[in-house]
């Protein structure tokens, strides 16, 4: 497919900028009134999509069975759509702090620097972004923090805005990390926080922009549709007998690179760290051997068990990198269910769930979501795609 097939006029109003929230009021013993913001990413809307009906979902049902007119589904409706015995695949990636604020040595210019990973935890090497590029060579030293303890050198050029760094930093392994951690901040898109008011991500971001099942650092962007999952959903699924699994996919900036080529199969993403462990293997396979539902939760999921699915269409044991980079037409052999968030026109993350869910009935979705008023990104709302 061509990339101008995934273009679509998006209002910048629909583009989250906060995770799902809304107002409760309450009256004071006086007869005033008081409010507060509560956050509840698990209540953000659902979009259903039955993809070889072409039917599609969009409000909750009366007693009779017909559609409520205004009465949007919300994500937690996602668990009337399955049963005892199905399984949802969760990515437990941990996002870290990437983004670091410095100077530069002599100058004093400020400096944006974005972990990527770490090289060489003996030697403290990171690959990194820097922004102004320009400003930022080899041999120079930047400062994180005013006391100046915290100093990184220029040791390599990468790419056009990538560099290495070596952290001048003398403390055992842990320590420093720690130290490190608690000057970065959440490394939200710059499409939320150069729209934000705010310049900079907060402490509650950090928070808001991590699963509640986040157990292996080292993801550089959330897997965000598992951020909807809360503590009480995942409780719900527990309690009606539905499984869960976990593999791990490092999110990194890949997703967010501009595709270039208008030729879809010329683009080239970037690898990503992944593992998935014979105890997930064990999950998915026996839900499928015993023809039960699996659903895929977010992109990252999906690209990291259609690497590692063999030709039985059983998940195996991985631990190493993909760049797998799913566009339509793709023919999917793990998961028969997906739920990812509405995205960005031109986004890799949208060609994904385009080729899950059949590419007509997915932009479909997506303009009705678009004059509905449904919000995009990572703080979006969500669309649910299954297999009747």
């Amino acid at each position: 497919m061509k990339l101008s097939q995934f273009k679509f006029n998006l209002e910048q109003e629909q583009v989250a900028l906060y995770p799902h929230s809304f107002t409760r009021t309450f009256k004071n013993e006086d007869g005033t009134t008081d409010s507060f913001q509560v956050t509840r990413q698990d209540e953000c809307r659902l979009m259903v999509l039955h993809k070889r009906s072409g039917k599609i979902d969009m409000f909750k049902k009366d007693a009779e069975g017909n559609p409520i007119e205004g009465a949007f589904l919300d994500f937690r409706n996602i668990l009337d759509y399955f049963d005892e015995g199905d399984t949802f695949i969760f990515n437990d990636t941990k996002v870290f702090p990437a983004r670091l604020y410095g100077t530069k040595e002599k100058t004093d210019a400020k400096i944006e620097v974005f972990l990527l990973r770490e090289l060489n935890p003996e030697m403290r090497l990171w690959d990194v972004l820097v922004e102004p590029a320009r400003k930022i060579r080899i041999g120079n030293k930047l400062f994180f923090n005013e006391t100046g303890t915290m100093v990184a050198e220029v040791i390599d050029n990468t790419t056009s805005r990538g560099r290495t760094l070596r952290f001048l930093y003398d403390c055992d392994h842990d320590e420093f990390k720690r130290e490190l951690f608690a000057l970065g901040e959440a490394p939200l898109p710059r499409y939320v926080i150069d729209n934000r008011k705010e310049p900079h991500a907060t402490a509650t971001d950090l928070a808001d922009f991590q699963t509640v099942f986040a157990k292996h650092e080292g993801a550089v962007t959330a897997p965000a549709t598992g951020l909807h999952f809360s503590r009480e959903l995942l409780k719900r699924m527990e309690i009606r007998g539905i499984h869960d699994a976990y593999i791990t996919l490092h999110c990194g900036l890949g997703n967010f690179n501009p595709i270039e080529v208008e030729d879809l199969t010329k683009h080239k993403i970037d690898s990503e760290k992944m593992v998935i462990s014979a105890k997930a293997c064990a999950r998915v396979n026996q839900t499928k051997r015993e023809r039960h539902h699996v659903l895929a939760v977010g992109v990252s999921v999906v690209k990291a068990t259609e690497t590692a699915v063999g030709t039985d269409g059983m998940l195996k044991e991985y631990d190493g990198w993909t760049n797998k980079f799913i566009f339509p037409p793709y023919d999917f052999g793990l998961a028969d269910s997906m739920v990812a968030n509405f995205y960005h026109p031109l986004s890799t993350l949208l060609m994904a769930t385009a080729a899950f869910g059949g590419y007509d009935a997915v932009m479909e979705c997506y303009r009705l979501a678009s004059e509905n008023g449904y919000m995009f990104g990572c703080y979006g709302d969500a669309l649910l795609i299954l297999d009747d």
